[in-house]
């Protein structure tokens, strides 16, 4: 039984079917490799971090990935630096490669947490926060779980989450807001950090949000930008998502993340946005 996204061989990865992504069945869902990549990031030691506050105290505050081809399902190689290092701030890379090809990157920035005395009501997590913008969403035991559209696959990122929505569902078009958490590990022998949980959660705006017809057309995003003014506490994640197509062939969608405590931060993707060929017509 399959009890992770990735499986340790050495120092690679290798995915197994729980990564798969419902358009593909040879390839991945962008939120495992995502957070595979923010697991990097996170694990990434700091040149110049004040013995104090080392890496561990660090929190990642923007991450920004590229997804430059499809993830195969198969053996994976990531890499971590830092490419400019701080005592309080820092920026790092990090590469996802298969096969000697690139498939993803990221970039983000870390920052050295620590403790500031602010006035009261601006903590996202303080009733009356400007972050509180609208009434607070209802929790995930008060969202209907939904399964998955049908894939064509007995097993699949599609299995390996669980959704609660509390507006909008699968193939429903417009804005959605759905809790989402994984049932598995992200490597296997390991317990998912706050981190991984957002990541793995927040490419799933585009899809749970689609403004567009999925028979007439494709919105594909080709990257995934995360900024987080907290990380997330619990299991739970929740997408609260809106996708703008526009007549250019690009589009957005828009996620505001929350957990249960309230929101935590804003994921962004570009669309690639296109009408389907249409078959030709049959003589009669």
């Amino acid at each position: 039984m399959l009890d992770a996204f990735y499986e340790p061989d050495g120092e690679r990865f290798r995915a197994t079917e729980l990564t798969r992504g419902p358009w593909d069945p040879d390839a991945q869902h962008a939120g495992p490799p995502a957070a595979l990549l923010g697991r990097a990031i996170e694990l990434c030691p700091s040149p110049l971090a004040d013995p104090a506050a080392p890496s561990a105290s660090r929190q990642v505050a923007r991450v920004t990935f590229e997804i430059l081809r499809p993830v195969p399902i198969g053996a994976l190689t990531v890499r971590a630096e830092v490419v400019r290092p701080g005592r309080r701030v820092e920026l790092i890379s990090a590469s996802l490669v298969g096969d000697g090809e690139e498939l993803m990157r990221a970039s983000a920035w870390r920052i050295g947490a620590g403790g500031v005395d602010l006035p009261a009501g601006l903590a996202s997590e303080e009733r009356g926060s400007p972050a509180r913008r609208a009434e607070a969403l209802p929790g995930p035991e008060r969202g209907v779980e939904e399964d998955f559209f049908a894939t064509g696959e007995r097993v699949g990122f599609h299995t390996a989450m669980e959704f609660r929505f509390v507006r909008g569902r699968f193939l429903d078009l417009g804005p959605a807001t759905v809790w989402m958490r994984p049932r598995h590990a992200l490597v296997a022998g390991e317990l998912l950090s706050p981190l991984q949980r957002v990541v793995i959660a927040a490419d799933s705006g585009n899809g749970v949000s689609a403004a567009l017809d999925w028979g007439r057309f494709t919105f594909i995003n080709v990257d995934l930008g995360v900024h987080l003014h907290r990380l997330p506490a619990g299991e739970w994640v929740c997408v609260d998502a809106v996708t703008v197509p526009e007549p250019s062939g690009i589009g957005l969608a828009d996620s505001t993340l929350h957990d249960e405590l309230g929101p935590l931060g804003r994921a962004l993707q570009t669309l690639l946005v296109r009408e389907r060929p249409t078959p030709p017509a049959t003589a009669p």
